[in-house]
């Protein structure tokens, strides 16, 4: 690897964990809107959303242009591969932000209601598979992204639970139904920003041992 491509590299690592900050800070910011019914917060969500396509565009044009420019192959081109499909993956979650958030403008927008699930705790566990995805990644650690993958089920069971909890408050609170639909979406885009880590710790295992995992194969 020359030290030109080297130093391109890792300024394509740099990018995606700048972009994943972002997307963090706008599933963060959603999840706070949710649990406050906060629609100020929940509109600065979704214009904020600008940004990481902004910035997902760019990293995508730099991926093309390192392949482009130094065609590389084996390992070098698996490298730049899967950051183009991580870049994806993040630019997905924040699409995923922006549904929370138009649950919580919807939410504001109607009369009071307590929210009792636990939904930010679903959210710090998906947000900390999904950290551990990219450390993975950065540092190349297969068995990190194989413990990331490991934890998709606890975040599926958590839905799991949420829904019957909501099952329960719409037969005990039937005027409720349509803030209770909204409450049972959130957990919904929130399992599948756990399938997104997921996904990504995935290609992390392909990156460093030619492994592929996907479809329910064991890694």
């Amino acid at each position: 690897m020359s030290v030109h491509f080297q130093r391109e590299i890792e300024g394509l690592k740099r990018q995606l964990l700048s972009l994943c900050a972002l997307v963090e800070g706008q599933v963060d910011a959603a999840v706070r809107a949710v649990a406050r019914c906060d629609a100020e917060t929940a509109s600065a969500v979704e214009k904020g959303d600008a940004e990481v396509d902004r910035r997902e565009v760019e990293l995508e044009e730099e991926c093309l242009k390192i392949l482009a420019l130094h065609q590389p192959v084996a390992i070098d081109l698996r490298l730049v591969v899967t950051v183009l499909k991580i870049n994806n993956d993040l630019e997905r979650i924040g699409d995923l932000a922006v549904n929370v958030a138009h649950k919580a403008a919807a939410l504001a927008s109607g009369p009071p209601i307590e929210i009792p699930l636990d939904l930010p705790s679903m959210w710090e566990k998906s947000r900390a598979m999904l950290r551990d995805s990219l450390d993975a990644f950065v540092n190349r650690d297969a068995a990190l992204a194989e413990n990331v993958c490991a934890r998709d089920d606890e975040v599926d069971g958590m839905k799991r639970e949420i829904r019957k909890q909501v099952e329960r408050m719409m037969q005990s609170q039937p005027d409720q139904l349509h803030p209770l639909l909204r409450i049972l979406a959130v957990a919904r885009n929130l399992e599948r920003i756990a399938d997104h880590a997921t996904n990504i710790a995935e290609d992390v295992i392909y990156l460093i041992d030619g492994r592929i995992v996907r479809h329910g194969a064991a890694p």
